[in-house]
């Protein structure tokens, strides 16, 4: 994806904010794809892009781009999640603002960067702090910042809401998402029971408690079932290859899992 992307390097127009022939600064938003969506599921970085750029944004994709350092820094490996902050704030330096497609990244860029503040020499500090105050999840972005609007239709009649535990709890992404799903044609949502509530993937915490994970997946996939929706959406790919397994695993075929962005711009098949 990130090769795909190389025309969107911010070193092959290295100056910051673009200005269109009419005069007027474009934003500058850099777009943070997430290892996940990069490696797992990258048309949901696609559709990412297809939004902003629809909203109106001078989208900037770096291709040296890694992790934002939440596996180290959720098991305790503060320097190298340091070193990680450090390179995201180098790479993303000249853009207005940074969007991630991502509750969980986005929460440790804007939430958990300041906290490594201590840790970082004082000249360095500022860099960090305006990147973290700078940067949103992708709902937030165009509900808040840019107040965009979706032209899209979808073929999906009923959906669900899944509300991952970053972006609510640490960036109170709650109504950004469904404010904009309202607006695409042909789709009707419906609000499971306990929508707020752990799927139980918690990155490292799947793997180092798989029977609580697993309880807590099944759960959640009997309330998706209840709804009686015909896709589950959500805003977090860790979220959304958690949920999908366990569906499968349970004989659910048809319910669909889908990130905000897809269905956004309609890009659900598949």
């Amino acid at each position: 994806m990130r090769g795909t992307y190389e025309a969107y390097d911010r070193r092959k127009d290295p100056t910051p904010g673009l200005v269109t022939n009419e005069g007027w600064r474009t934003m500058r938003v850099g777009l943070f794809v997430t290892c996940l969506v990069d490696l797992m599921r990258p048309r949901i970085g696609f559709a990412a892009l297809q939004l902003l750029e629809a909203a109106g944004c001078a989208v900037v994709v770096p291709s040296t781009q890694t992790c934002c350092g939440q596996p180290g820094y959720n098991s305790g490996e503060r320097q190298s999640a340091i070193a990680l902050a450090r390179k995201v704030a180098r790479e993303f330096a000249e853009c207005d603002y940074v969007v991630v497609p991502s509750g969980s990244c986005a929460g440790m860029i804007r939430a958990h960067y300041p906290e490594l503040l201590k840790d970082v020499p004082e000249a360095e500090r500022d860099a960090l702090r305006a990147l973290a105050a700078r940067t949103y999840e992708l709902t937030d972005f165009l509900t808040t910042v840019v107040h965009f609007v979706p032209r899209s239709k979808t073929s999906i009649k009923t959906i669900t809401y899944h509300d991952s535990c970053s972006g609510l709890r640490e960036l109170g992404v709650k109504q950004q998402p469904r404010a904009l799903l309202a607006q695409v044609e042909g789709a009707q949502l419906r609000e499971m029971s306990e929508c707020e509530q752990c799927c139980g993937f918690g990155g490292a915490f799947a793997l180092k408690f798989g029977e609580i994970s697993s309880h807590i997946a099944e759960r959640k996939c009997e309330n998706i079932a209840a709804s009686g929706a015909d896709a589950v959406v959500l805003g977090d790919l860790g979220c959304m290859l958690n949920i999908e397994g366990r569906l499968r695993r349970r004989g659910d075929q048809k319910t669909q899992v889908l990130h905000v962005a897809e269905v956004l711009t309609g890009k659900t098949a598949g």
